[in-house]
């Protein structure tokens, strides 16, 4: 189910005027301005790993060598992936000049079949790298050049998100395609071309929508970003993934309201409070949409954590910033009550609706398994739902790529 519309390189420090400072220090009191913390906005690598939008050829390897070993859980999520519509070889493509995406997908003219065609392509680039089959490399392109020779445009209200959940899964096909299939792929200068002017223009400037709009959107810029080696747009979505991160996930360090993006203008306690769902009283892990549904906060974490582990794999770490504190706390508060937890009358009046889908795997794997982190509830939740498999719009087999992956 869609959202409803809502009316849609580092840089050198330079001096500042002691005024212009003040104003700064001013605005982020009220927590207008929504710096994350004090550091400054990601910065692209100087040279761009491949494959590197969320998942890594290291963690691919040790993917592979745990499913032809047969060991657990993996070698039961890659059953679960091969056995899914997804990796069908009869699987036909539905490509359309004009995808035309109304609110929660009504009308829906390719959105579905555009989401569904992506993950397929991502779907049958895992098979391919795991059995190494070239019959899935090649429905993969076939998949993707598909789409390249047709699509020219996303409309209406939710064309943004539409084009970041496509645009999150497509780069992640290509890249493992681009740089570990050994065969040919003529189409792939021109799949690239149709993500630089279809997919990077409707997405790279954000949305002032709920929250998991712009982490979907930013998640797809990062990635096309990466498979492009675009390092301009690479750090201005990373820009805007930092600031709404730190709007969509509350800390108590954040002072008595939420952090806000600058440009919604949410600038009075009650603005703050009917844009959280009529949430008033705000505690470390919830999140914007906490009290909406957990389906859509769902979104917003599994953006979170695909952002970052992208990050990670080009050399930036942001699972010790504020960044993985916040992923952190969303994703312990949320499982606690996907758990059954008894949910207070202060949170969302007494009553949540569950659901946050397969979206723990990536930052659980990181968070825990790699630093070392106490993530009870999480991980009750994580190893309940395994294996993890696809909530058909741009979350995929992360108990396969992810799970217990030390790399």
């Amino acid at each position: 189910m869609q959202d409803k519309d809502v009316p849609a390189r580092r840089r050198r420090k330079t001096p500042c005027s002691a005024l212009a400072l003040t104003a700064a220090a001013a605005l982020l009191t009220t927590g207008l301005l929504a710096w994350p913390g004090t550091q400054r906005a990601q910065a692209a690598p100087d040279a761009f790993a491949h494959p590197g939008v969320s998942v890594s050829r290291a963690q691919l390897d040790f993917t592979r060598d745990k499913v032809l070993a047969g060991a657990q859980p993996w070698k039961g999520a890659y059953d679960q992936m091969m056995a899914s519509r997804y990796a069908s070889l009869g699987r036909t493509p539905k490509p359309r000049a004009v995808v035309e995406c109304g609110s929660y997908s009504n009308p829906d003219y390719g959105c579905t079949d555009e989401r569904e065609d992506a993950i397929a392509a991502y779907t049958d680039a895992l098979a391919w790298y795991i059995t190494r089959d070239e019959r899935y490399a090649k429905k993969a392109i076939e998949l993707m050049d598909a789409w390249s020779a047709v699509l020219r445009d996303h409309t209406n209200s939710n064309a943004p998100l539409q084009t970041g959940w496509a645009g999150s899964s497509w780069p992640k096909a290509a890249e493992i395609i681009k740089y570990t299939y050994t065969g040919t792929w003529a189409g792939s200068g021109r799949f690239a071309t149709m993500l630089r002017n279809v997919y990077l223009p409707e997405i790279i400037n954000g949305s002032n929508s709920n929250g998991n709009w712009e982490l979907s959107m930013t998640e797809a810029a990062v990635g096309i970003s990466v498979f492009l080696e675009d390092k301009a747009s690479y750090d201005k979505a990373m820009a805007k993934f930092r600031t709404r991160t730190a709007a969509y996930v509350y800390l108590a360090s954040d002072g008595d309201l939420p952090k806000t993006v600058p440009s919604q203008h949410l600038d009075t306690r009650d603005k703050i409070v009917s844009y959280w769902q009529g949430q008033s009283t705000f505690v470390t892990g919830l999140t914007q949409e906490t009290c909406r549904d957990f389906t859509h906060t769902g979104y917003g974490i599994s953006a979170i954590s695909h952002v970052a582990e992208t990050s990670r794999i080009q050399g930036q770490d942001l699972y010790g910033t504020d960044v993985g504190e916040r992923l952190r706390q969303a994703l312990g508060f949320q499982s606690k009550y996907e758990l059954g937890a008894a949910v207070p009358s202060w949170l969302c009046g007494g009553t949540v609706k569950r659901g946050l889908g397969p979206t723990t795997e990536v930052g659980y794997n990181a968070l825990h398994n790699r630093l070392g982190i106490a993530m009870t509830n999480t991980q009750a939740l994580t190893e309940r739902n395994r294996p993890a498999g696809s909530n058909n719009l741009f979350v995929a087999w992360e108990t396969l790529t992810h799970g217990n992956n030390p790399n």
